[in-house]
């Protein structure tokens, strides 16, 4: 029974407990007057007619209990449940109308409350579309910036001094998650995010050296200094790194002197700024370049002994002809293997230059439409690309391909005529085949050879490449060929595909959210170690929210996790772009009756990592964060059972927006999450998905955090303590 409940009651039966009271002592004071007789007859009145003055009792009783409620919930309950709304209202800044019962007096004073909430929203509106033209340039220059952000090939990553990311781009995102050792295990878990630490994939060391020698330059007077080191990551990548600093912004700004103490120079910087390179197969191929080197050098040096050697023995005239033979011999094998080892060199040195050409992952579809276009705006020449598969994405240098479609189109126009050209693309095993199809006279192979070899030009423009060259850098293939039923003929060329992983990373820089929410410099306010976690203001703090699904409610009697998900909060921001979500193989079946309230189903579960894979996942995403969930007693139950087998350990405090809902509304009937998040006017979706739940819980408690303050309620160790002393703190799983 919840505690407004026990209220209620107790206001009910409190009037017919007093009566019974009062009609006691006044019973026994009158029985005090009687004489012997007298009260002997009151007694026998009494045995006759108890029966009567008890059921008079009880109906008395009733009337007054009914009364009692009633006025208990109209003028005590009923102010009291107006007073929590409005403070939702004026604190968790939500917009519905207050749903407003008990006396007029009360309903009146919610119409005035909700005219007062209308004004101030009005207010808002007119002060926000001021805000929004004031700010306009600041949020252009912004806009550009994650522009920019978001385009550059490069990976970039910007901390604050305590190693916090404050920003990166996309292209760092899908690196990181290339270096994972698990990628695909929890689509969404990045091992960088807003708020997480750098440390996670960098050295710390490394990093605090380069950031000492960042900050020595910058002392010293260097304009613009900056720090390079390489390291390895746990997956056994390379990365090079380069470090810039990030300058604090003071209201009057003093030249950095060269007498600056360290000191000084730290405060004179408010974050740095990492440019990343994965070196790793440029690190192997320079290894294996200089063990040939070095196989050349010693095999040569020991080829270049024996080779005198044998034509020192030659020089003497009385050598027999079977030595002789063994010398030519010795001649042959040894000059046989310095070409062996002269041919090894450069072929790998040939193969290394084609490979460390830049070339771009580009959907196929996309290419076609450009040399279309550059195609018509040079020639008087149709052209078209309407057979082109568009699942199809090219490895290619744009550029140089370009220049040789349209290079070959023009000699086509030019030369023969020609008024219509088309291209094809399609697949053919490993590579894509691009072709450059016209209807009309063939040629010879000689002309053909002719323009492959000489130097493309291509209207005023002129290269020093020529078709054959830009195959070569393709590692492809070119030739022409007829087909003599439909009366055409054509260029091929054969193209390396991009693989899977980069047809991926294209696609979400390209179609992805060009504009992330990757970034938020606020974060340059916040330092993790300016105090004690416990008193730290919740508004500070970044937050891990989570959420469940499992096969039943018993923990202890062998239920297990069918779902994690999760999401951030951090800087007081629900960061949506930065969440977790796997489904979990339990390993046993999943009850039918489960089914229809999560939907997840025996044929999803089959396939996916076991709690053993996926737990140490989510515990590396909730890193250096408070957890969050709702009810979370029971979600924490299940995560404590699976700690010892898992090798993790959830140390880190929890919040639950169930006990914090009781302690901000401890006058509202139910505190459900559905129950919540209509008070907050949160909109629910995904119910009973784990990340669904979890990013209402998110929402639900970033409307909390105003109507804890308001109780006084302003740190993690406060809201703890206050959340264990309410009722529902006391159930256990």
């Amino acid at each position: 029974m919840r505690s407004g409940e026990v209220r209620e009651w107790i206001a009910a039966l409190a009037p017919g407990a007093l009566l019974a009271l009062l009609i006691a002592a006044g019973g026994l004071l009158f029985a005090a007057t009687l004489g012997a007789e007298e009260r002997a007859a009151f007694g026998a009145m009494l045995a006759a007619r108890g029966a009567i003055f008890l059921f008079g009792w009880l109906l008395l009783s009733i009337a007054l209990g009914v009364l009692a409620r009633a006025a208990y919930l109209r003028w005590v309950v009923a102010p009291s449940r107006l007073a929590e709304q409005a403070r939702i209202l004026i604190a968790a800044d939500v917009g519905h109308e207050i749903a407003a019962d008990g006396s007029a007096a009360n309903r009146a004073v919610a119409a005035a409350i909700g005219a007062l909430v209308r004004q101030r929203d009005e207010l808002r509106a007119d002060i926000g579309r001021k805000v929004a033209a004031a700010s306009r340039d600041i949020e252009q220059e912004r806009s550009r910036l994650a522009a920019l952000m978001s385009e550059l090939t490069q990976s970039v990553v910007v901390c604050n001094l305590d190693g916090r990311v404050l920003l990166y781009n996309n292209r760092a995102r899908l690196q990181f998650r290339a270096l994972s050792a698990q990628p695909a295990l929890a689509d969404g878990a990045e091992l960088i995010g807003i708020g997480r630490s750098i440390y996670a994939v960098l050295d710390r060391a490394l990093v605090a050296h380069a950031l000492e020698s960042v900050q020595q330059r910058l002392a010293r007077g260097v304009a613009n200094p900056s720090a390079q080191f390489v390291t390895s990551t746990r997956g056994g990548q390379l990365l090079r790194v380069q470090m810039a600093p990030v300058r604090a912004i003071v209201a009057s700004p003093a030249p950095v002197r060269a007498s600056a103490s360290e000191g000084e120079s730290a405060a004179a910087l408010s974050g740095f700024v990492l440019m990343l390179d994965n070196i790793t197969r440029d690190f192997a191929d320079e290894s294996a370049r200089d063990q040939l080197l070095t196989n050349l050098t010693e095999g040569s040096r020991a080829s270049l002994g024996n080779l005198q050697a044998a034509v020192e023995m030659l020089d003497y005239e009385d050598v027999d002809a079977a030595t002789r033979e063994r010398f030519h011999a010795v001649i042959r094998d040894e000059v046989h293997a310095m070409s062996e080892r002269i041919r090894t060199l450069a072929s790998h040195t040939a193969q290394v230059q084609k490979a460390r050409w830049p070339l771009e992952d580009m959907q196929g579809a996309d290419f076609a439409a450009a040399a279309v276009r550059r195609i018509e705006s040079l020639y008087a020449c149709r052209a078209s690309a309407g057979e082109v598969d568009a699942a199809i994405w090219l490895k290619v240098d744009s550029y140089s391909l370009l220049l040789a479609i349209a290079y070959l189109a023009g000699r086509l126009v030019d030369e023969y005529g020609i008024k219509t050209v088309r291209l094809r693309l399609a697949s053919s095993g490993a590579r894509a085949q691009l072709d450059l199809v016209w209807a009309g006279q063939a040629m010879s192979t000689e002309t053909v050879t002719a323009w492959e070899t000489d130097a493309i030009k291509v209207g005023a423009e002129t290269s020093a490449l020529t078709v054959r060259d830009v195959v070569e850098r393709h590692a492809g293939a070119f030739w022409f060929e007829r087909e003599r039923v439909r009366h055409e003929a054509f260029f091929r060329f054969l193209l390396p595909l991009a693989t899977e992983h980069e047809q991926l990373a294209a696609a979400q820089l390209l179609h992805g959210d060009s504009r992330p929410e990757y970034y938020d410099f606020d974060l340059f306010k916040v330092s993790p170690q300016a105090a004690e976690l416990g008193e730290r203001r919740l508004a500070e703090l970044a937050y891990t929210v989570f959420d469940t699904e499992t096969t039943g409610l018993s923990p202890s009697q062998g239920d297990e996790i069918i779902q994690v998900g999760a999401t951030r909060i951090v800087a007081g921001k629900l960061r949506r772009e930065e969440s977790f979500e796997q489904l979990v193989d339990p390993r046993r079946a999943l009850p039918e009756a489960g089914i229809a309230i999560h939907g997840i189903t025996p044929e999803m579960l089959a396939g996916q990592p076991t709690i053993a894979a996926v737990l140490p996942a989510f515990h590396a995403f909730a890193q250096d964060t408070v957890l969050v969930a709702h009810n979370a007693a029971f979600d924490m139950r299940f995560l404590q059972l699976k700690e010892e087998a898992c090798g993790v350990v959830f140390d880190q405090p929890v919040l639950d927006t169930l006990l914090l809902s009781a302690v901000v509304h401890p006058n509202q009937a139910s505190h459900s999450l559905e129950e919540i998040a209509a008070r907050f006017d949160v909109t629910v979706l995904g119910r009973h998905t784990a990340l669904g739940d979890a990013i209402v819980t998110a929402e639900v408690f970033l409307k909390m955090i105003p109507l804890l303050a308001d109780k006084g309620i302003h740190t993690l160790a406060q809201a703890r303590e206050a959340a264990q002393q309410t009722y529902f703190a006391r159930v256990k799983y």
